[in-house]
């Protein structure tokens, strides 16, 4: 199975329903896709709603687990640095990607912005640290709690 022509299937698919711009994704494990998404931000009025979140949603509310171990996400478009980030967190080990982020950027989307925010290069974003010795004490609570599981 050519796992990008079905991740091409959902960005279609989301276009043509006016859910939101061409992307989408499929994430696969063993040779199986196990969750599917295309871009809903417009449907949804969510901007999490990418298709990457979108089929990582999916595969996690198919295998019953928020742990992708194994997996290879197949996306329309390199991943934005969100998109990124929770392919982190899911422990998906490959990214497979069709358009880039300066053909991301030739269609009116903003990821190389964001990328030079996370860079240090912004000027998008002011981070503020506040009470920082309250929120350690939350910190040092969860860490106490031996049957929390971590994640």
């Amino acid at each position: 199975m050519d796992f990008m022509k079905e991740a091409l299937k959902e960005a279609y698919e989301g276009i043509e329903k006016k859910h939101g711009g061409p992307f989408g994704s499929v994430v696969v494990r063993d040779g199986k896709i196990i969750g599917r998404g295309h871009n809903r931000v417009l449907l949804y009025h969510d901007p999490t709603a990418h298709g990457e979140m979108e089929a990582i949603r999916d595969a996690c509310r198919n295998v019953g687990d928020h742990d992708l171990s194994g997996c290879t996400i197949y996306t329309t478009a390199e991943p934005c640095p969100m998109c990124l980030g929770a392919i982190l967190w899911a422990n998906i080990s490959k990214v497979c990607y069709g358009c880039n982020v300066n053909d991301t950027a030739g269609i009116g989307f903003r990821d190389d912005k964001f990328y030079r925010q996370l860079n240090g290069e912004g000027d998008i974003l002011s981070l503020d640290e506040q009470n920082r010795e309250e929120c350690l004490k939350l910190f040092e609570s969860y860490a106490a709690d031996k049957d929390s599981e971590r994640y």
